[in-house]
């Protein structure tokens, strides 16, 4: 339907426009349709996946929004990025999706039929001014979105325009805890399609965790160096994928003992260790979230090597610990204990028994993985942090060491260094396939691929 100018998201200094400008605008476009072959990366998935949620709620409406723009400044939106159950459900992943609203409809006594409701491309005729003129949805200016019928044949799902949806009642993802929390839980064992996208985002992560080893010697040179690191792994995750899955952590010296130091605003110093935390997103939305701590002079000093060892040995336990069946929780609880016990050794501790060892590890040793970073979070205890593995599943195991360099419990020589290393793994039949190997991960292969790398630009 046409939009009148009232509601258009004009800018404030925009002039209306001329009766004979509106009817200029609507003449002599060529066709320009999307070809019938196109289809959504995730469209032979989709249908097993509503029919799932299906199952869980039968002769119930269930809403999934897409979400809306937020403003970022004033005129100027945050880049849109679709809730990942919206995305999981539809396979429609990009920014033109703000507004969009699944509707699972009740059909017969136990199935439903699945509606998207979309904002449609404008049609460009007399008296649609959209296309040219809407600064947030218009064509000219976001570029295009499909018209329904394109939309119907990209997903394989009936649409709807998006002002027929009115205000629907039933259980909104947004708003309803247990729908939120079973769209979480039937996310929890990925199909072979995801553990694919998941591995395309890890392999392109390891691409741009090289691009920063061969960029360090113009980051050392600058006076905010953790930025340059952040920028160059970020040209990787734009040029492969939909952008970082996360913000990029990239924390030099003492900056890696914040877990999440994402200010990037210190220089580096050859002395130091670089912990980058960092995940490239591909275009369907799943992400990869790899740490890896380097030694900025390409080698470790012997301090740096006894923490780094430290938090290798309890990682190497956390991963042996991982296999249909086990607990969840087995995997941290096994890189604690290494952790504990090194601290006793180091004499940090006056016991490896007991819960003081958080002092100086402060979080857990992993997570879900898939199209959240932190994946599946909506789900309940039961299920994922109380629940057992199962095969299928793509989680993280990082240990981490930060000794707080105002930490008097700590040596002096201690203090102030951070180490994670982190890892993503799917679970097998018997255990557990490294999907990250591709970047080394003991201080000496860590030495060596760094020394290739930075000869290779030398």
């Amino acid at each position: 339907m046409p939009q009148s100018a009232a509601t258009l998201h004009t800018g404030s200094h925009d002039l209306p426009a001329s009766a004979e400008l509106s009817r200029f605008m609507a003449e002599a476009w060529a066709p320009s349709a999307l070809p019938d072959s196109a289809r959504v990366s995730a469209h032979a998935v989709t249908p097993a996946r509503r029919a799932r949620l299906s199952a869980r709620f039968p002769g119930e409406r269930l809403i999934v929004p897409a979400g809306e723009l937020t403003v970022r400044s004033n005129d100027c939106d945050h880049r849109f990025r679709p809730h990942s159950a919206y995305a999981w459900l539809t396979g429609l992943t990009g920014e033109d999706q703000a507004g969009g609203v699944l509707v699972m409809e009740p059909s017969g006594p136990h199935g439903h039929e699945a509606v998207l409701h979309l904002r449609p491309r404008s049609p460009r005729v007399d008296g649609n001014e959209e296309f040219y003129r809407d600064r947030r949805y218009g064509e000219f200016w976001v570029g295009r979105r499909p018209d329904l019928a394109e939309a119907e044949r990209l997903t394989g799902i009936r649409c709807a325009h998006l002002d027929s949806l009115g205000a629907p009642t039933g259980r909104n993802a947004a708003t309803d805890p247990e729908l939120a929390a079973a769209l979480s839980e039937l996310r929890l064992v990925k199909d072979a399609w995801e553990v694919e996208q998941l591995q395309l985002a890890v392999d392109h992560t390891t691409a741009g965790f090289e691009d920063v080893v061969r960029a360090l010697p113009r980051a050392l040179a600058h006076p905010r160096g953790e930025r340059w690191i952040e920028g160059v792994f970020g040209l990787r995750a734009r040029a492969e994928g939909n952008g970082t899955g996360y913000e990029t952590i990239a924390a030099s010296g003492a900056h890696a003992c914040v877990l999440h130091w994402i200010r990037n605003d210190g220089r580096l110093d050859r002395g130091d260790l670089l912990l980058l935390d960092a995940g490239v997103e591909t275009d369907s939305l799943y992400t990869a979230d790899i740490t890896r701590t380097l030694p900025l002079s390409g080698r470790f000093s012997p301090v740096q090597r006894q923490v780094y060892e430290l938090v290798l040995a309890a990682q190497d336990a956390g991963m042996a610990a991982l296999r249909p069946g086990a607990r969840f929780r087995d995997f941290h609880r096994a890189a604690m204990r290494v952790i504990s016990e090194g601290l006793a050794e180091w004499g940090v501790l006056k016991d490896a028994r007991g819960d003081l060892h958080r002092r100086y590890t402060l979080c857990g040793s992993g997570h879900m993985l898939g199209l959240d970073v932190h994946d599946c979070a909506k789900a309940r205890a039961g299920a994922y942090l109380d629940g057992v593995l199962e095969e299928g599943q793509v989680l993280t195991v990082e240990p981490g060491l930060y000794l707080q360099p105002d930490d008097e419990t700590l040596p002096a020589e201690l203090r102030g260094i951070g180490v994670r290393i982190e890892d993503d793994l799917v679970v097998t039949a018997d255990g557990a396939r490294l999907m990250s190997g591709a970047l080394p991960r003991t201080v000496a292969g860590i030495e060596e691929w760094m020394g290739t790398l930075l000869d290779t630009r030398a």
